[in-house]
């Protein structure tokens, strides 16, 4: 069973004229690899999973693993829903793709007891059991918490659960976890804290950020896991401003627009019910963007 950990990336979707733009992903995961990333991450919540049809969800998947085969990158693929049987479904399509592990994130609006949660994952883990699996708690967009209790009772009940991106925003759910699970794989999944929780024994980050700054990114995390504490600290302290103008609205609204505004892609589109960042907020990012060096591919 492989497992990916390290430098990741939640890679946007980019879209043209209403439909996924195929060759402009190939090029940003292209680009992604070129900068130092360890795995990317397609069809995750910034990937605006929530509001791709199936087959173009599972077409991301393909995409992916076309352009990391050869390559040392891995894919950590979304596989998500809110409906246990399409999350077991988009897992099955993710194995069949030859994808290194899955992320899957916990079921939005029906907001199921953590009994709910456990059997929800059991099943996806044991569809699938020769495949990693990583959990993805993110509370704020969910509506529900994987609590500390689940999620350690799931990394011990099935083999294949291997690690959890946390993105509560809580340092002390990273303490709780690492200090009862210490084997247990914590990928930050919010780009602020990204170095406290490796500081703490995470094992990678998850990063929105990174779709712009992949290089950055990407030695931040690696000097955590090689002990250079100090200088991933002075790389998390520059990243400050970006992550924070990152969330100046909803994920992924302004990473896109970043990245249109960078050149990276060719049109600004999303998916309603999701709009362009309001005028002062596009302002605020290109301001913010001025900071940095966009490397291309």
């Amino acid at each position: 069973m492989n497992t990916v950990t390290g430098a990741t990336t939640a890679l946007i979707t980019p879209f043209k004229n209403g439909k996924l733009d195929e060759a402009s992903y190939a090029t940003l995961i292209r680009r992604q690899i070129a900068n130092g990333i360890d795995a990317v991450c397609p069809v995750g919540t910034t990937g605006e999973s929530a509001t791709l049809t199936h087959d173009e969800h599972k077409r991301c998947i393909e995409i992916a693993v076309e352009v990391c085969k050869g390559t040392s990158a891995k894919v950590l693929a979304g596989s998500g829903s809110n409906a246990t049987a399409e999350a077991i479904d988009l897992a099955i399509h993710a194995q069949k793709c030859g994808v290194d592990a899955i992320f899957s994130v916990s079921p939005y609006y029906n907001k199921p007891s953590q009994e709910g949660l456990y059997q929800h994952y059991k099943a996806i883990a044991s569809a699938v059991p020769d495949l990693g699996v990583m959990l993805y708690n993110v509370p704020g967009r969910t509506g529900v918490d994987i609590s500390a209790d689940t999620t350690i009772r799931l990394f011990d009940d099935l083999p294949n659960i291997y690690g959890v991106k946390e993105a509560t925003g809580s340092l002390e759910r990273t303490v709780e976890l690492l200090s009862r699970r210490p084997e247990l794989a914590v990928l930050s999944g919010d780009d602020a804290i990204d170095f406290p929780i490796l500081a703490n024994g995470g094992a990678g980050s998850t990063s929105v950020t990174a779709n712009l700054l992949p290089d950055l990114k990407s030695q931040m995390v690696h000097k955590a896991l090689k002990g250079d504490f100090a200088g991933s600290k002075a790389l998390n302290d520059k990243l400050f401003p970006i992550n924070k103008v990152m969330f100046c609205e909803s994920n992924p609204i302004p990473v896109k627009a970043a990245m249109y505004i960078a050149g990276l892609i060719d049109t600004l589109e999303y998916r309603l019910p999701l709009l362009a960042p309001d005028a002062a907020n596009m302002k605020a990012i290109e301001e913010t963007m001025k900071q940095y060096e966009i490397k291309g591919l």
